[in-house]
């Protein structure tokens, strides 16, 4: 399996006990979604590695306490530090057809009410405080609007398309 047919779950950022134990730091907003999972895709050394859970139970909010199986001692635990953790996309949730996962909206087309055509959707980026949609215009151009339900009028998920009303100003300050 590749990382391209998987999600980014998380990371394990911490060993909890001298058994092996360790907690992953789930980037989810429900993590409780999480808690009973029988095995995960562990990116170890630049291959994805199932890794079989023996016991789970979330750890304050969207922290993942695991033991894995084979994992016994802290120095095996030591061994899988700072990795980050993944899951199959069949293992998504279904959203609501106005809601999407960032990784499904690469491709779609950007139309804006004023501006018409703003090209493709190229990238989220989710580094920043507010996250953002990269689009290439089809002047070449960068453009980054704010993921904000003010802006998005409609998802066409069949068309892959997304129909956005941008505040004055934000589209020009990018073609000027």
């Amino acid at each position: 399996m590749t990382k391209d047919e998987c999600f980014y779950l998380g990371k394990i950022v911490s060993k909890y006990s001298f058994k092996g134990e360790l907690l992953i730091k789930l980037d989810t907003d429900e993590p409780e979604s999480y808690e009973n999972l029988e095995s995960v895709l562990v990116e170890y050394r630049h291959k994805l590695i199932p890794f079989f859970i023996e016991t789970s139970q979330l750890h304050k909010s969207n922290l993942l306490r695991v033991k894995f199986e084979d994992v016994d001692s802290e120095a095996d635990a030591d061994d899988l530090m700072s990795f980050s953790v993944y899951l199959p996309l069949n293992m998504l949730p279904k959203l609501e057809n106005h809601q999407f996962y960032y990784h499904e909206v690469i491709g779609f087309k950007a139309i804006d009410k004023k501006h018409g055509d703003l090209g493709e959707i190229t990238g989220v980026n989710d580094q920043t405080p507010q996250a953002l949609f990269e689009l290439k215009h089809p002047t070449g151009k960068e453009i980054l609007i704010p993921i904000n339900d003010q802006f998005i009028q409609q998802i066409d998920k069949e068309k892959s398309t997304f129909y956005f009303q941008t505040p004055e100003g934000l589209v020009e300050m990018y073609l000027e």
